[in-house]
């Protein structure tokens, strides 16, 4: 089988591919060959070395991805082959808080993710996908769509006329939108130009800020709906997160989805009357109840850009690059 893996971090050219032999599962181990794989955030700072947990050097990458059970070890009784599964961000969370030690097991980072035409996976990990999805769209689901399904539903979940903002037109900024307006929320969205504004109306957002339009994006938001919003899912970074809080009407949430970076909170943040929540993506458990929203009203991913998996490292330039709009894919 086909297999990249990170030779040395820091650059793409340290990702190379090579001929493998395929992996067999043993005692509740399944083989999955993977059709589709989608790239998140999360994948550009481990290979730059500034992602929280360490990845090994030699690992397969890549978190999120979907395919079909091609053989199960001894006593796996929840998939089969021919099953069509996607596997959980964290293998070992199912359910409930989050501990750190579930953080030490990520696919593409302590162990050998999708980047490769198989991935060993233990059974426990393994979620059978929508049958209205393509596999391209089902691989967006694991990370940015669970990210976006936990930050409207965790502590105190979104409900029906509650107005919901998000930050861009990434994976889960658009995600956000299509969750919120699942729930009857009212979806303010934020972003830098009129095209992607027309994506974010069309994945169902009612208000739409250009912010090179209005720098001061805050204030526009606070004056469009009325007095602020309910909800932030803030995917932006320090920059933005004083603007996110001075967008919400008293007593907001915000979700922090994004990894921050360095730097300091001013008193614009630490004196709101504002929560502000930092999560981590979401359980098995989370993944199998968005699934079944997702199955429930047919809800289709928004994908940028596809690419095949030979073309594997100039899929990660583009997504490095920026501006992209919805998930960028690597297929078969």
């Amino acid at each position: 089988m086909r297999a990249y893996r990170i030779g040395t971090f820091g650059d793409v050219a340290g990702i190379t591919a090579a001929e493998e032999p395929e992996p067999e599962p043993g005692p509740g181990q399944v083989l999955v060959r993977l059709h589709a794989r989608s790239l998140n955030r999360r994948d550009l700072l481990i290979l730059d070395q500034r992602y929280p947990v360490g990845a090994h050097q030699g690992v397969v990458p890549v978190s999120d991805g979907a395919g079909t059970v091609q053989a199960v070890g001894d006593g796996v009784r929840a998939v089969e082959v021919g099953d069509q599964v996607t596997a959980a961000y964290f293998p070992r969370w199912r359910d409930g808080r989050f501990r750190a030690e579930f953080a030490a097991e990520q696919f593409g980072c302590t162990r050998d993710g999708m980047l490769a035409d198989c991935v060993l996976a233990d059974e426990a990990a393994l979620v059978k996908i929508p049958p209205h999805l393509s596999f391209e769209e089902a691989a967006t689901l694991p990370c940015a769509a669970l990210t976006a399904w936990s930050a409207l539903t965790g502590h105190r979940p979104v409900l029906p006329g509650e107005t919901v903002l998000t930050i861009g037109t990434g994976g889960v900024a658009l995600f956000a939108v299509q969750f919120a307006r699942l729930m009857g929320a009212r979806v303010a969205a934020v972003t830098s130009s009129d095209d992607k504004a027309a994506v974010l109306r069309e994945a169902g957002a009612h208000i739409v800020v250009n912010r090179t339009a209005r720098p001061d994006w805050e204030n526009a938001v606070r004056t469009l709906t009325d007095g602020g919003v309910d909800h932030v899912v803030e995917t932006g970074a320090l920059d933005t997160l004083p603007r996110s809080v001075a967008s919400c009407a008293p007593d907001g949430q915000v979700a922090l989805a994004a990894v921050l970076g360095p730097g300091s909170l001013d008193s614009r943040v630490l004196g709101a009357p504002v929560t502000i929540r930092r999560f981590y993506v979401g359980s098995r458990v989370a993944l199998e109840a968005m699934i079944g929203a997702i199955e429930a009203h047919r809800l289709r991913p928004v994908i940028g850009a596809t690419f095949p998996l030979r073309e594997a490292r100039e899929a990660y330039l583009q997504f490095a690059s920026g501006g992209h709009v919805g998930k960028i894919v690597i297929g078969g």
